[in-house]
């Protein structure tokens, strides 16, 4: 996993909240970005990241939030607009910064023109947002049919499944690792899941979290 990581999130929402308590428990440091008072003291009273109340579109507010110190910038409100631009103007502040927007599913993958990732949190829960903001173990390589991920995943050392061949590991229905640990054949039963190595897994939106989990810890 990559090291220490600053990260800024705009919207403190269930997504950009459950994001930010991963986050932190992974040892990056975290400050929220939300406009909404009452969610801004609920943030601060579970002592989870560092929070600015303001709209994350105005470069003042960006700029309390140390934008210019960040590694990465995560927009994850509910408007795929207010996103787009919370990362555009992050970007303009800040432009090595990597930036993750959250957008709803009919706006389709034309934003990845201007964001370094984007995500569907309606299909994907907050591990999912935690993995594209801090890089690129867990990739999503194809959205095939609206609903199935295919996704690339570095086994990580210590997760539940690391080390253990294919026919031991007890996967939820709704997955199917396709290939094994040299990617040049479909996997085997005995096929060894070696932390480290990357494995292409097709799986169900409802249960990429729980494989998230085996593969990753």
């Amino acid at each position: 996993m990559p090291g220490r990581l600053d990260i800024v999130i705009a919207g403190g929402g269930r997504v950009g909240f459950q994001t930010a308590e991963l986050l932190v428990g992974q040892d990056h440091d975290v400050t929220i970005v939300e406009r909404d008072g009452e969610t801004c003291d609920a943030i601060a009273d579970a002592y989870v990241a560092t929070v600015v109340e303001g709209d994350a579109t105005n470069p003042d507010i960006l700029e309390q939030a140390d934008i210019e110190g960040a590694d990465v910038v995560a927009a994850l409100t509910g408007e795929t607009g207010l996103n787009l631009a919370v990362c555009m103007a992050a970007k303009e502040l800040s432009p090595g910064i990597r930036t993750v927007a959250r957008i709803d599913r009919a706006a389709g993958e034309g934003y990845t023109r201007f964001v370094d990732a984007v995500l569907f949190p309606e299909r994907a829960g907050a591990r999912v947002a935690a993995n594209e903001i801090v890089g690129s173990d867990v990739r999503t390589l194809a959205d095939v049919t609206g609903t199935l991920d295919i996704m690339q995943i570095r086994v990580e050392e210590g997760a539940p499944a690391a080390g253990k061949q294919l026919k031991n590991v007890r996967f939820p229905s709704g997955t199917l690792i396709i290939s094994d640990d040299d990617g040049e054949r479909i996997a085997r039963p005995d096929t060894t899941l070696t932390p480290g190595r990357q494995y292409v897994v097709a799986v169900e939106p409802d249960v990429v979290d729980e494989v998230l989990n085996l593969l990753r810890g």
